[in-house]
């Protein structure tokens, strides 16, 4: 893509990947920017992160809706009026429908502290310790219709170690999280995916 990138970041708690994909866009490593975020929650710290940075921080109550496409609606005409080129979640709380799928079509990101297709859904680093796995890790992936299993983008690995909590695991993990997210949305953002089935490739 030869013009700037326009982000759209949905968002439920910190916002701590927002934050990454931010900083990426400000020093210039990622051709694109921010123009807005969304939270389904009022007092999510991210959209104070927005704020301070200058980005347009909105909050679309899921509770105002009447189902889940309802609100995948508002978010897709929400974010058409800033003319959103690519749907990031970063800690989004919320199951995603056709709906906002069909709007943005391979336009839609998540990462997920997995190294998927394993320990899919919620809890996924108390999945990996009681599970007695010996690597886990993170997976920047395209989103589709089922839990977490579209094409994967970028993965990274990080090893469990003895005496391994979930918050000490999860802290391993983001660090990653933090590394490859706006490593995806760079690439994104110059073109360089491409989508072949389940499979994604990195043009030269």
């Amino acid at each position: 893509m030869g013009n700037e990138l326009k982000i759209g970041v949905l968002i439920s708690g910190s916002g701590s990947n927002l934050q990454s994909i931010m900083d990426a866009c400000a020093k210039g490593t990622i051709n694109g920017r921010v123009v807005c975020v969304i939270s389904n929650k009022a007092d999510a710290f991210g959209l104070e992160r927005a704020r301070k940075a200058g980005i347009p921080a909105l909050h679309l109550d899921h509770r105002a809706y009447t189902g889940r496409e309802a609100y995948d609606e508002a978010l897709v005409a929400t974010l058409r009026e800033f003319d959103v080129d690519l749907v990031v979640l970063a800690g989004f709380m919320r199951i995603i429908t056709s709906v906002l799928l069909d709007a943005f079509p391979m336009r839609v990101m998540n990462i997920h502290p997995a190294l998927l297709p394993a320990f899919p859904g919620l809890h996924a680093q108390r999945q990996a310790l009681e599970y007695g796995a010996k690597v886990a890790g993170c997976t920047v992936h395209f989103v589709d219709c089922g839990t977490d299993t579209g094409p994967i983008i970028i993965q990274a690995a990080v090893p469990i170690l003895a005496g391994d909590t979930e918050e000490s695991l999860c802290a391993r993990i983001q660090k990653e999280e933090h590394r490859i997210y706006p490593e995806a949305v760079r690439l994104f953002s110059e073109g360089l995916l491409q989508v072949d089935g389940r499979v994604v490739t990195v043009s030269a």
